[in-house]
């Protein structure tokens, strides 16, 4: 017979999905932005009359500050709490988004995307612990890649508001509507309760008691099972930053910050920042017409991404990340040969365009959300925390840097060579992944620190902790 579902129940998931899904608005800022530069930049470049390295600058600018909010929303987190967090990440989005599209010239304009920058940065580290830890263990991976699927939706959200006021040329507009998903997003958490663990890391169980009632399904015995077991965690000195240098941590770091920086210099985010831009390359002369490109590229980038979220587990990391990084290189490939060969007007067009869907696509169910998802589980549980940090440290880092450089290569290297050298960085990615990239599906955490452990030539439970 099958097992009856309570109204508490019942109100208790409706409870933690709606959390999960307002915190998840973390994502859709992360998204929008990174998106809606790619059709503003069209316009902003000849009213402010910028060199390719001062459109770069404005294109690199929030990176560059994610790289700080990234390394500031660990010790604020502890500090004051995950959902205060992401309130302060809404409110600095939003200043940062209204003072951007009122910008008068390019330094105002950079430093207002920097801001920007540092709240997504908060947003997209705080936001994922957050939905972790109020979610119950059976939805905790469903409820927390609604993040990176609120991501691909914010950047296809912003192709479609850069195809509404590319008409009119009115990228203050574009620039200034990601005020209004912030303050949704501010708003929303404010009635949100805080993370139960971090009440209990904070000594406060009443707190703690009281949002687990709210959260999980009406068993007291349930719930105190939980304070329990988060208690339990919470004994014992965390890792510090010298355990990084163990041997266990620095085979893992190998494969995380590897993956971490061949998943920008790839080349993904030329297309998601400069897309509109490649589409104008090929010859179609309307802004609107590279614009609205650029929404089959978003449109593609969330479905497969659905993709990937629902056959991770099914077809393994490795399958995954060798097959889409070869279809990567090959679409890049073709996309090099467009330029290389001269071809201009409808053929060249299409051709460009079906390169960069089927880039985008390879990309979203691979180097995409599989970057994270190992970024996650491969490190050990000592430094697990510090670990993911420094990969997701060392992603943001080189987002930069390919945004930075995207134009000024193109100025320098040309159009095709550019692209060919991202296939090249393609092909590296498939041999980096077949040679070092373990495959983790059905393994639990403890297997595959095994593997690391057996990688490092350890063994023994002081592997990870000696430095030696």
């Amino acid at each position: 017979m099958a097992r009856r579902v309570t109204p508490g129940a019942k109100k208790a998931a409706r409870n933690v999905v709606l959390t999960a899904a307002i915190a998840g608005l973390g994502g859709l800022l992360f998204g929008y932005d990174t998106g809606v530069i790619a059709g503003a930049l069209l316009f902003i470049k000849p009213d402010f009359h910028l060199s390719s390295f001062e459109a770069s600058m404005v294109v690199a600018a929030v990176p560059l500050g994610a790289v700080a909010g990234a390394a500031l929303s660990g010790p604020i987190s502890d500090g004051r709490g995950r959902r205060e967090t992401i309130i302060g990440s809404a409110i600095v989005f939003a200043a940062g988004a209204l003072v951007s599209a009122a910008a008068q010239d390019v330094a105002v304009l950079t430093i207002a995307r920097v801001v920007i920058g540092v709240a997504i940065g908060l947003a997209s580290a705080a936001a994922p612990v957050y939905i972790s830890e109020v979610a119950p263990p059976e939805l905790r991976g469903r409820l927390v890649s609604f993040f990176q699927l609120a991501v691909t939706i914010g950047i296809l959200s912003a192709y479609l508001v850069g195809l509404a006021f590319a008409p009119s040329e009115a990228w203050r507009w574009m620039l200034g509507l990601g005020a209004v998903p912030a303050l949704i997003l501010g708003i929303g958490m404010l009635r949100m309760p805080q993370s139960p663990r971090w009440l209990l890391m904070a000594g406060r169980e009443y707190a703690a008691r009281a949002v687990l009632e709210r959260i999980r399904p009406d068993d007291p015995d349930t719930i105190e099972q939980e304070i329990v077991e988060i208690q339990s965690t919470l004994e014992g000195k965390p890792a510090g930053w010298r355990e990084l240098l163990a041997p266990v941590a620095r085979a893992a770091l190998f494969v995380g910050v590897g993956l971490a920086i061949l998943q920008q210099i790839s080349g993904i985010n030329t297309v998601i920042y400069y897309a509109p831009t490649i589409v104008k390359f090929t010859g179609i002369g309307s802004s609107s017409s590279a614009i609205l490109a650029s929404v089959g590229v978003g449109v593609i980038n969330v479905g497969m991404t659905v993709v990937a979220l629902r056959y991770l587990d099914k077809w393994g990391r490795r399958p995954l990340l060798i097959g889409g990084s070869i279809v990567m290189a090959l679409a890049l490939a073709a996309l090099g040969g467009v330029f290389a060969a001269g071809a201009q007007g409808t053929g060249g067009s299409v051709i460009a365009i079906l390169a960069l869907m089927t880039y985008v696509a390879a990309f979203a169910i691979s180097l995409g959300p599989i970057f994270w998802l190992l970024n996650a589980e491969i490190y050990p549980l000592p430094v697990r925390s510090k670990a993911a940090g420094v990969g997701t440290m060392n992603n943001w880092t080189f987002n930069f840097i390919v945004s930075l450089t995207f134009l000024p290569l193109i100025a320098a290297a040309g159009r095709s060579t550019t692209f060919f050298i991202y296939a090249g960085i393609c092909v590296f990615t498939v041999i980096f992944c077949w040679k070092f990239v373990p495959e983790t599906k059905g393994t639990t955490l403890e297997e595959i620190e095994d593997i690391f452990k057996e990688r490092a030539g350890v063994s023994g439970e002081h592997a990870v902790a000696s430095t030696h």
